[in-house]
């Protein structure tokens, strides 16, 4: 067993709590969302066929990445081995979204536990796609909910999985399918065909974390003297009822641990839509089950991560 293959994964997830994404860094994933753009330009005027322009833009994303941190390793590595380590652990770091995740969310916490409300509809304007300007109190925190449940795949056990299972650049390559999701998945006329390959890898790539984690979140709130039973059942009952194929399992595991009921109306672009409800409205939304959102989507990461090393050191 690669001794490396524990070390890394650690001190990527010891830097990403520590640190968080600094603003003043140019992040991968942003210059993963540049190239992604310019491909998308060169593969519509490459091609009439909106699907197989989108598929050629994903495979040449997914291409580059590999080679270009493939070869940073590689390069770093001729250099001195600690260099090739070093370079994992930061390329590996940079797929993490631990301390941004908690820190925004506790963004939105604090400005409803001073009653500024205005703040902390800003605040989730910041981490949510949906019209914030008008939510009541109740409403700001179910967004910030939502949201944390929702990225804890996405930015946190995803990640971890796919890195732990296929190295940082096993990570990256995850975060290339997750930013190109986020740029191309969307149900409208210039994206649905586009976006399909996008979507579709998606859902296929966050299928076994999303499912894994939400079977751990009531585990988690065992440790947290939280409604573990609730948090299964809502699990078993409410998972298939997002839109998403994935995105329904942490967000009812999540809300049966709170006792609270997730869904429901919302308004993106000035229009009304209307979501699926996930768990039971055994208690109203406030500022303090954003907290304790945080500290279960924690805990569940944190044994996430565990369950994956320990497998890895065994196998």
């Amino acid at each position: 067993m690669n001794f490396h293959a524990i070390v890394i994964p650690l001190a990527a997830i010891s830097l990403d709590l520590l640190l968080g994404d600094p603003r003043w860094f140019p992040h991968p994933v942003r210059l993963i969302g540049f190239f992604a753009s310019r491909f998308e330009i060169f593969f519509r005027s490459f091609t009439s066929n909106k699907q197989l322009a989108g598929i050629l833009t994903i495979i040449s994303l997914l291409l580059l990445t590999y080679l270009f941190f493939s070869s940073i390793i590689h390069f770093a590595m001729a250099i001195h081995p600690l260099a090739g380590q070093l370079a994992a652990i930061f390329i590996f770091y940079t797929t993490l979204a631990a301390r941004d995740l908690i820190r925004h969310s506790s963004k939105v916490y604090r400005s409803l536990q001073e009653n500024d409300i205005v703040g902390a509809r800003k605040n989730v304007a910041m981490i949510v796609g949906r019209d914030t300007g008008d939510l009541s109190e109740a409403g700001v925190g179910k967004a910030a909910i939502e949201s944390v449940a929702e990225n804890m795949v996405d930015g946190i056990t995803a990640p971890l999985f796919w890195g732990i299972l296929a190295g940082p650049v096993g990570a990256m390559l995850y975060k290339v399918v997750n930013t190109g999701d986020s740029m191309f998945g969307y149900k409208n006329e210039k994206y649905l065909e586009f976006g399909w390959a996008a979507a579709r890898l998606d859902d296929l790539v966050n299928f076994v974390p999303a499912r894994l984690s939400a079977l751990l979140i009531p585990l988690a709130a065992y440790f947290l003297n939280l409604n573990w039973k609730k948090s299964f059942f809502i699990l078993k009952r409410d998972r298939k009822q997002h839109a998403s194929p994935n995105s329904g399992h942490a967000e009812a595991a999540v809300a049966g641990a709170l006792g609270i009921e997730l869904g429901g109306s919302s308004s993106y672009f000035g229009k009304k839509t209307e979501k699926p409800t996930l768990g039971d409205s055994s208690s109203q939304v406030t500022a303090d089950h954003i907290i304790i959102t945080n500290h279960l989507v924690l805990l569940t990461s944190a044994i996430f991560a565990a369950l994956l090393l320990i497998t890895r050191f065994l196998v």
